[in-house]
């Protein structure tokens, strides 16, 4: 009973090696063809098409609703304390370093990369991509590099527009429900936000970025199984980029504002 148990743990240990180990090669071949080959930018615009100007009306509507929730939570507590004109400074910072940046990785990981991990993975399954290399293609310049790249640059953009209109959200409740001044909103909203803030924000996202773009087209080219198989990548690869998200924020969070404050 207790050597099963330790098998089975064993083998998760040497799967989770096996994905790191197949995704750090991978980024470091994609990270080559970025740097070597020629840029193809017809691909690359219409990856940010996709990734970037596809995702701005969800991206609007979710973050308008985070903005305008938030605001009410905070309102409850502040009301109470007599302190309702820093509603305003709490909104923008935790949009600007956290809630911006993490729910719109969010959304781009469960729209954009499923989407990614179900095409290369369609790809896989009718050889399409066996196709390339008999070709002389690389599969990673071709399908992974314009990805990669697209999603680096369009998520700071989404994350940007994303704390704009959370702000706003939080811009209206206060407003037009809690009675506070416009001026004093947009006020302490500005004088609350830093340079690094918005560094902070804004840069983590790139890396969000390509951990999203390059953990998609793994799982897209590791599929096996047939159509269950795409359903099973697809998942497996939004999870993945749920947690890696998460995790590479609480690294970033802990490096910026207490390792190097």
């Amino acid at each position: 009973m207790l050597r099963n148990k330790l098998s089975k743990i064993g083998a998760k240990v040497l799967a989770m090696l096996f994905f790191f180990g197949g995704l750090a090669i991978l980024s470091g071949r994609a990270v080559r063809w970025t740097f070597l080959a020629p840029l193809k930018r017809g691909r690359v615009l219409e990856q940010a098409r996709k990734a970037g100007v596809d995702s701005l009306p969800i991206v609007a509507l979710i973050s308008l609703f985070i903005g305008v929730i938030f605001t009410f939570q905070i309102a409850y507590l502040m009301q109470r304390l007599g302190s309702e004109m820093y509603i305003a400074t709490i909104v923008a910072l935790s949009l600007v370093r956290e809630l911006g940046p993490v729910i719109t990785a969010l959304i781009v990981a469960g729209r954009v990369g499923a989407a990614i991990t179900a095409e290369i993975g369609s790809m896989q399954v009718t050889e399409q991509i066996d196709a390339l290399q008999t070709l002389s293609v690389s599969p990673i310049r071709y399908l992974v590099v314009p990805r990669l790249i697209a999603l680096a640059l369009m998520l700071p953009l989404l994350t940007l527009y994303a704390d704009i209109i959370g702000i706003f959200g939080g811009y209206l409740i206060c407003v037009y429900k809690l009675g506070i001044s416009s001026t004093i909103y947009t006020k302490m909203t500005f004088d609350a936000l830093l340079f690094k803030d918005l560094f902070t924000g804004l840069g983590k996202t790139i890396v969000f970025g390509m951990v999203i773009a390059l953990v998609s087209c793994y799982e897209g080219f590791n599929v096996q199984g047939g159509s269950e198989g795409v359903g099973r990548a697809t998942m497996k690869a939004v999870v993945t980029s749920f947690i890696l998200i998460i995790a590479t924020d609480c690294f970033s969070t802990a490096l910026f504002y207490f390792i190097f404050p």
